[in-house]
């Protein structure tokens, strides 16, 4: 059991060698994109590929130097939630 726990830790989930998260992304939000402008104005995918590609290859960069950048991001948005005082005063309380 211990050897799984390190091994996740030590080596995050990878698609083609970048990290999971951001290359999802790139591909959630480029191909809708780029099948919407196929649709209405006939561009040629050529142009949206190697967008991709560029895109992608600077995410494998950046999961080189940070290999855990999908954790952080998912961190982020955990830490973004608006809370709501229960007191009336000035500023973010945390109190349940």
């Amino acid at each position: 059991m211990r050897e799984m726990i390190l091994k996740a830790v030590a080596n995050p989930p990878k698609i083609l060698w970048g990290p999971f998260l951001p290359t999802l992304m790139n591909i959630g939000i480029q191909f809708p994109i780029m099948f919407m402008f196929i649709g209405i104005g006939d561009v040629n995918p050529l142009l949206f590929v190697i967008s991709i590609v560029l895109v992608h290859g600077a995410i494998v960069l950046a999961g080189t130097k940070e290999p855990h950048l999908s954790t952080m991001i998912q961190a982020f948005g955990q830490t973004r939630k608006v809370t709501t005082n229960l007191y009336v005063e000035k500023g973010a309380k945390f109190e349940p």
